[in-house]
């Protein structure tokens, strides 16, 4: 009689731990961790996260990987300009990994980064955590939540006498100071602003003297900085593509070849472009318009000639506004971010200009830059120039900053 009893006993424990089985398997269901990388081709530091974090996905059932690519993928990267503006991220940068409400930007290592993904991974584990990415895709309104950064990648760096950088802010202003410096050492449009500056000085009326002076000034400035959106913006419509990544690498080498040239034939610095009959017939228009009498007749002119001069300075540049551009694009950042070192670049492409036309008007005396600056620019901006396109060509991954 005993045997029925066991017999049942036996299926009853059976039923029961198939039971706690299944919640057992389904509470592990539920409590899988969304891990989202953002990345980019051609980025090193994506490459050691998405090979770490792909190793832990295969290891661990409960870590489910999502990546996206942002170079050519309009969605994606309308999805990572989102998270930046949600997690206030101010230093923005590939990658950039997401586990629930918390994220990090860079990739030091494994040990490092890796551990601190995998550690606020098994935060959401114990205590499940919002997904807040793919609400990133759509355009559903999220409340920016607080400052919850992953640990695990150094911010800064701590330098003597200077104290400390951030370290994702550091090359990419240098190089826009060093490229656009060099840019501005240009001949073409050089010629031009001294002569006005000389025209001015003679004017006895100093508000028309400063008024057309800044006009003509402003105007450069401004169309300068259209001309580099326009790039921009064709760059980052286009995406991450191999072709023309390449072309601009052959202008740059090209260009560097071209101001290492100008170095040892053209020791005056002299601009190729506008020589002879032109510079005359420039010259000759810019004298009309700043001895006009009708004051908005000599703004207006003196407004479209910079427009004209400026185009002709964009040629003889031979590529340094290109390649900067392109540059500027292999790093992954906000649109306001990209038009804010566009306005730094201008700023100091400019400031060679500024300097000689105040320096003009407080002194009433006409001083320029020698040649030897120009020539020594061109020996300088010719050998970066070189460098930027064989990396563009052979390790693009080095130049992408953030």
């Amino acid at each position: 009689m005993r045997k029925p009893w066991s017999l049942l006993v036996l299926a009853v424990l059976l039923w029961l731990g198939g039971v706690v089985s299944a919640q057992t398997v389904a509470q592990a269901a539920s409590t899988a961790v969304d891990v989202h990388v953002f990345w980019r081709i051609g980025c090193p530091h994506c490459e050691r996260a998405r090979e770490f974090l792909q190793a832990a996905a295969a290891r661990d059932d409960w870590l489910r990987l999502h990546e996206y690519e942002i170079g050519d993928d309009a969605v994606n990267r309308g999805a990572f300009e989102r998270a930046v503006n949600y997690f206030g991220i101010q230093n923005p940068g590939v990658p950039t990994i997401v586990i629930g409400d918390r994220y990090a930007v860079g990739y030091h290592d494994d040990a490092t980064t890796g551990v601190a993904i995998l550690a606020a991974a098994a935060l959401c584990r114990g205590q499940p955590c919002p997904d807040v990415v793919p609400v990133l895709f759509t355009d559903a309104p999220l409340a920016r939540p607080p400052e919850r950064r992953m640990g695990g990648l150094p911010r800064t760096v701590r330098l003597p006498l200077i104290g400390e950088l951030e370290l994702a802010t550091v090359s990419l202003p240098v190089l826009t100071v060093l490229l656009a410096a060099i840019d501005g050492f240009n001949p073409c449009a050089m010629w031009t602003l001294l002569f006005l500056v000389g025209l001015l000085v003679g004017i006895p009326d100093r508000v028309r003297m400063w008024t057309l002076g800044t006009a003509f000034i402003a105007a450069s400035a401004a169309v300068y900085y259209l001309f580099l959106a326009a790039w921009l913006n064709l760059l980052l419509f286009l995406g991450v593509v191999v072709w023309i990544r390449g072309a601009v690498a052959l202008v740059a080498l090209a260009g560097g070849g071209y101001y290492i040239r100008e170095f040892f034939v053209n020791p005056e610095a002299l601009c190729r472009v506008t020589g002879g009959e032109s510079r005359r017939r420039v010259l000759t228009q810019l004298r009309a318009i700043a001895l006009e009498q009708r004051f908005w007749l000599a703004l207006g002119g003196i407004v479209l000639l910079a427009v004209a001069v400026n185009l002709v300075e964009f040629i003889c540049s031979a590529g340094i506004p290109a390649v900067y551009v392109q540059v500027l694009t292999l790093s992954a950042l906000p649109a306001w971010q990209y038009h804010g070192y566009l306005l730094l670049y201008i700023l100091v492409f400019m400031l060679d200009d500024l300097l000689i036309f105040v320096i003009a008007m407080k002194t009433l005396q006409v001083t320029g830059l020698t040649g030897a600056y120009a020539r020594w620019s061109h020996l300088i901006g010719g050998a970066l120039l070189l460098l930027i396109g064989m990396l563009l060509l052979l390790k693009p991954e080095w130049l992408v900053f953030g």
